[in-house]
């Protein structure tokens, strides 16, 4: 991914320097399950922990160049870092990778790597959900419309709005632990996955090692759709992040302005218009939630792989591992400082939910109605008629609220009182049990 939208933490897992040393992991706890079956000399394994060890930890870019050079001779990655890594260990290299295939060290390290990349993840989305939290809370009182197509409906809660995400980002969380549950898978079984060079306690042991469980069949890999399951899951993440980006897109138009993101001291918005303030870091965050969820099908036709195993994954993995958790990883923590620092503007608000006249208290006034003893049809079409006549008037010098064609017209008129159509018209009817949708959401706030 291009360093743009990445951060270091998330980088680093799928540095070369972090797989081999993942790889080495794998291979010295092989070697020491292997002394304790008695099929590897424990002083052998003992070198191979403190030999490698020692070389794995003072790895250097000239040693990840040696490895890329032999593998220009080998074609064969894995191949490469055991020769690198023997010319370390000495004659005891030979109980390296014994009984192993190459499969078994690729596919367990990149659950270890997607394991290592979920707990990222997992605390990009505990961010996102703190920030929301916080402004749900705060805004739970601010009236604001609610919209329907794009068009006004009733007034609603911003906090009420901020919630909605929130109860999103929550259900995502519990997606994306499934899914690190479902990929935390360890193979360690051999050609073909039949064990036969291999006791399966040594895959036990790894699997235990690096916080895995073992492949019940692994054939000669790791079933990919498990793989497939958690790249879906990180897609419908990558959705929720682009609803609340869109949200806030919708809010900072300049005909709306209810919400927009913080404005930096300094910040430029076009190069022509000084004036602009523009929505760049939502826009940037659809853009970012399509990258990620592009890489969900790729890792769906990865399932289907021939027989005990075929490398048409292989290519797949080494770009989608990498570029769709370090774009999510990105997204989410921009998401979160985004929420963080968002300008609110209730005021702008009110005016919004007042400008049509009051047509968007029609509901309200409908219930009136209705309990007044006029029945649901004929209420219906009493309002719709006098909402239709504020709303073709707006802007026109004779143009009159929704409440004065009401109270004006006959079949209105001595049945509802002004008093009551008013108290049928305030916005803050609608935010009497928002409350207690929040403790639902948050628990007691």
């Amino acid at each position: 991914m291009v360093p743009r939208y990445a951060r270091p933490q998330m980088v680093a897992i799928w540095q070369d320097l972090n797989r081999y040393r993942i790889w080495f992991e794998i291979e010295a706890l092989a070697a020491e399950a292997m002394a304790a079956t008695g099929d590897v000399p424990a002083e052998a394994a003992r070198a191979i922990r403190e030999k490698g060890g020692a070389r794995i930890a003072a790895m250097t870019e000239a040693d990840v160049e040696r490895i890329a050079e032999i593998e220009r001779e080998t074609r064969h990655d894995v191949i490469a870092f055991l020769t690198w890594l023997a010319e370390g260990i000495g004659p005891d290299s030979r109980f390296v990778h014994l009984g192993m295939t190459s499969s078994d060290v690729l596919d367990t390290c990149l659950a270890v790597q997607l394991t290592q990349a979920s707990d990222l993840l997992l605390e990009g989305i505990d961010a996102v959900m703190a920030a929301l939290k916080r402004r749900a809370i705060e805004h739970k009182l601010t009236p604001t419309i609610g919209r329907s197509h794009g068009i006004h409906a009733e007034p609603t809660s911003f906090g009420l709005k901020l919630a909605g995400h929130y109860a999103e980002f929550a259900r995502n969380r519990a997606r994306l632990l499934a899914a690190r549950e479902e990929i935390a898978t360890c193979a360690i079984s051999g050609a073909v996955g039949t064990f036969a060079h291999l006791d399966p306690a040594i895959e036990a042991h790894v699997a235990q090692k690096l916080g895995l469980r073992p492949e019940p069949v692994s054939t000669q890999v790791i079933p990919r759709d498990r793989h497939a399951a958690f790249f879906a899951a990180l897609g419908v993440i990558a959705s929720g992040i682009e609803r609340l980006a869109t949200e806030v897109r919708h809010l900072q138009r300049s005909e709306v302005r209810e919400a927009e993101e913080f404005f930096h001291p300094g910040q430029k918005g076009s190069s022509a218009m000084p004036h602009k303030r523009n929505p760049v870091l939502s826009e940037n965050l659809t853009g970012l939630a399509r990258i990620v969820r592009g890489y969900v099908v790729p890792a769906m036709e990865n399932v289907a792989l021939w027989h005990e195993r075929d490398i048409s994954h292989s290519s797949v993995e080494r770009v989608i591992g990498p570029d769709a958790t370090i774009t999510l990883d990105f997204a989410l923590h921009r998401l979160a400082g985004m929420i963080e620092k968002l300008t609110v503007y209730p005021e702008r608000m009110a005016e919004n939910i007042e400008s049509l006249g009051g047509v968007v208290h029609s509901g309200e006034v409908l219930l009136l109605l209705a309990r007044a003893g006029i029945s649901r049809e004929d209420a219906y079409r009493i309002i719709q008629r006098n909402a239709m006549a504020t709303w073709t008037a707006l802007g026109k010098p004779d143009f009159r609220r929704f409440r004065d064609h009401l109270l004006a017209d006959p079949d209105v008129a001595g049945r509802i009182s002004p008093e009551a159509i008013d108290a049928a018209m305030d916005p803050r009817l609608h935010l009497a049990r928002v409350d207690s949708i929040l403790d639902r959401v948050f628990g007691s706030h």
